[in-house]
């Protein structure tokens, strides 16, 4: 069954200090929703807020996550230190990973693999730039990055997929993306998955979107057919704006 999903991707964002200060207004202004909230604080972080906010309606997840079981990969997170802590989501193949540290399909295609075999939940994210939109290659970009990165999973494994649409070209960039383009990528999005999979995958499957969601926008974009959600970034850094995000169901 498909879930909505608003998920607050920190960043490099936020003490220790300011983590559980932010997570004790969200706790204290939080209303019933119809969405799943989950926010990605920085790897230290991680265990404080999950003391936080665990059994209390709010989801931890990394922000991203080393293929490897362990080893000597300085600097590097392995699943099993997440898992042991409680963390069992994790954001994979965001557009920043990609963009400033060379993140490759095949590379996010074993980082798949192990956090699947730690029984993780993992937020697939992938979409296109301001030059493949230009060229009209959007569509094709997207297919690409969701062949290569999780089209060789068992159509079991697809429970514990999230898909997350980011059109990079709308993100801090001065240019907009609207509700009716977030939902024709969605709809392909679901198409595609669908002529691999079967259409009870791709019912079943949640597609976030990533493209500037504020409280001003939420609603009308969350009221698409294929929308089950949204990635956020700088608006889920307030308590206020964030809560009024997830309220836009």
């Amino acid at each position: 069954m498909r879930k909505n999903i608003v998920a607050g991707n920190w960043k490099m964002h936020k003490t220790n200090t300011e983590t559980l200060a932010l997570l004790d207004e969200i706790l204290l202004k939080k209303q019933e929703t119809k969405a799943e909230i989950i926010v990605a604080p920085t790897f230290v972080n991680l265990k404080s807020a999950q003391d936080k906010v665990g059994g209390k309606g709010i989801t931890v997840a990394a922000q991203n996550m080393h293929q490897a079981e362990g080893g000597a990969f300085t600097g590097e997170i392995a699943a099993s230190m997440l898992t042991d802590i409680g963390v069992k989501t994790v954001i994979l193949g965001h557009s920043e990973r990609r963009a400033y540290f060379h993140e490759t399909d095949a590379l996010l295609a074993n980082k798949v693999d192990t956090a699947l075999k730690h029984e993780m939940r993992i937020i697939f994210c992938f979409g296109e730039e301001l030059k493949d939109r230009q060229a009209d290659n959007h569509f094709n970009i997207v297919e690409y990055q969701l062949r290569d990165g999780l089209f060789h999973l068992d159509k079991k494994d697809w429970s514990s997929i999230v898909l997350a649409y980011e059109p990079v070209w709308a993100i801090g960039t001065g240019e907009t993306a609207t509700p009716e383009q977030a939902q024709e990528m969605h709809a392909f999005i679901r198409n595609l998955v669908a002529k691999v999979y079967g259409n009870d995958v791709a019912d079943n499957l949640t597609i976030l979107y990533g493209g500037s969601v504020k409280p001003e926008n939420a609603k009308e974009i969350f009221s698409k057919p294929d929308v089950d959600g949204g990635l956020i970034g700088g608006a889920s850094l307030k308590a206020d704006d964030f809560l009024a995000i997830a309220n836009g169901f």
